[in-house]
């Protein structure tokens, strides 16, 4: 019998995981034992995933840059990954104002659903702490994330996942330091770190295993701790607002992938489902980092030379979905509150949203970090900001869940626009866990 396909197997794992957290809210004491007992598998999973992270992208992204062989090549990858980075980003924000202008989802927020958001959620500790956050960011120098990326200690960087950025930058220092020493006295390093890679996809192959249970675990918490129904209610035409900019881009990058990389759109988001599906449950670009570069390398075909600089880089720079999420509910806030926004204001927020993308760490709640700097941008009142986040605290999760997808999608989309602009899309090579299993039986 032929074995399901992962991408199905982690689909009925959510789809299971959801109507058994429904199931739960109607038992007493039923959220405490999911809590309890169904919760843990998903951080267990979700841990697993962050713990192997950073080899990865060290080992991935030696083997890449000293595979090269050469660093104009490197720089020439380096520069096209931005610039569609940027411009991404930019259509991104742009689409999220253009269908926030045209539907108004703020104008139908009554009076009263205004004023049970702020009673609920204004105090909370969520929303105070993102305020804190986002003034703590924009406190900072105007090159402060620049400064942000260079270590003043490598092990340090490695042992904190947000700091992505200094990890990628030691490594590229690293990898291209490894080049200009020569391949013979590199070699013994180099084959260190290419046996390394091969131990770390391995890992992700065994992880990948246990996920349709992982994701089960994830969507039941995140079912049973869900927040009032009638507020979510409220929300709908706001959250169908995003989820619509959401599918709008989806469109965009298969059209590039059709246009510019000549492969079909359906047999591409086939691929890649893996990931997407982990995004969902995680809500993290980072803790699905190692899954999308492992199905972009092995199932779509793209060179680890550029999958293993182009998608970190991704994972923390690039969030083409938080940034739409941004534009949207900048707006909605804007509108339910009756805060006139100008043309050169809505242009601000494009400006501000890419900015703030690429300072932003990829992890879940991040965004809304991004939005109190967004506002703050175009003269919002600051004693209405944390009214402006209840408004959408209901529905921030769920919303992250999605947004969290296209940031992967918008990953994996680039590393192979960028593989096919420099000749590194080759023929998919996919490997499974037990490969060498007769080896060591």
């Amino acid at each position: 019998m032929r074995k399901l396909a992962l991408h199905w197997q982690i689909l009925i794992g959510m789809i299971l995981g959801i109507l058994f957290g429904l199931a739960m809210t109607f038992v007493e004491g039923g959220a405490s034992f999911v809590a309890d007992w169904i919760k843990p598998l998903g951080t267990i999973f979700v841990k697993l995933l962050k713990l192997i992270a950073v080899p990865l992208i060290i080992a991935s992204l030696v083997k890449g840059i000293s595979d090269l062989k050469d660093i104009s090549k490197f720089k020439n990858i380096g520069l096209r990954t931005i610039l569609i980075y940027i411009g991404t980003t930019v259509i991104a924000i742009t689409v999220g104002l253009v269908l926030v202008n045209v539907v108004q989802p703020g104008n139908g927020i009554s009076e009263e659903t205004i004023a049970k958001l702020t009673e609920t959620y204004a105090n909370s500790g969520g929303v105070q702490s993102k305020i804190a956050e986002a003034s703590k960011q924009k406190a900072s120098g105007p090159l402060q994330f620049v400064v942000d990326m260079v270590p003043d200690n490598a092990m340090q960087a490695m042992s904190n996942n947000k700091a992505m950025l200094q990890v990628i930058f030691f490594t590229i220092f690293l990898g291209i330091s490894m080049l200009l020493i020569g391949e013979k006295k590199s070699k013994p390093l180099k084959k260190f770190f290419d046996s390394l890679n091969e131990v770390v996809l391995k890992m992700v192959d065994l992880i990948m295993l246990t996920a349709p249970y992982a994701v089960f675990a994830l969507l039941a918490n995140v079912v049973v701790s869900s927040n009032d129904p009638d507020l979510l209610l409220a929300l709908l035409k706001y959250a169908l607002t995003v989820v619509g900019g959401l599918l709008l881009l989806v469109v965009f990058y298969m059209i590039l992938i059709s246009v510019f990389v000549k492969k079909n759109p359906f047999w591409f988001l086939q691929q890649i489902s893996p990931a997407q599906l982990l995004a969902f449950s995680t809500s993290s670009s980072a803790a699905t980092l190692p899954v999308t570069m492992e199905r972009v390398e092995e199932h779509v075909g793209v060179d680890k030379e550029v999958s293993s600089f182009v998608l970190p880089v991704g994972a923390t720079i690039n969030m083409d979905g938080t940034s739409l999420y941004q534009a949207v509910a900048a707006v909605f806030i804007a509108q339910a509150l009756s805060f006139d926004l100008t043309f050169g204001d809505q242009l601000t927020i494009i400006l501000t949203a890419l900015l703030a993308s690429i300072g932003s760490a990829a992890v879940p709640g991040a965004g809304m970090v991004m939005l109190v700097i967004v506002l703050e941008s175009v003269g919002f009142p600051a004693d209405k900001l944390a009214i402006g986040l209840a408004l959408i605290f209901a529905v921030d999760r769920p919303l992250d869940m999605c947004r969290t997808v296209i940031n992967v999608t918008g990953d994996a989309t680039v590393s192979t626009l960028v593989a096919k602009s420099v000749g590194k899309l080759g023929k998919p090579h996919p490997k499974n866990w037990d490969d060498h299993y007769d080896e060591v039986k």
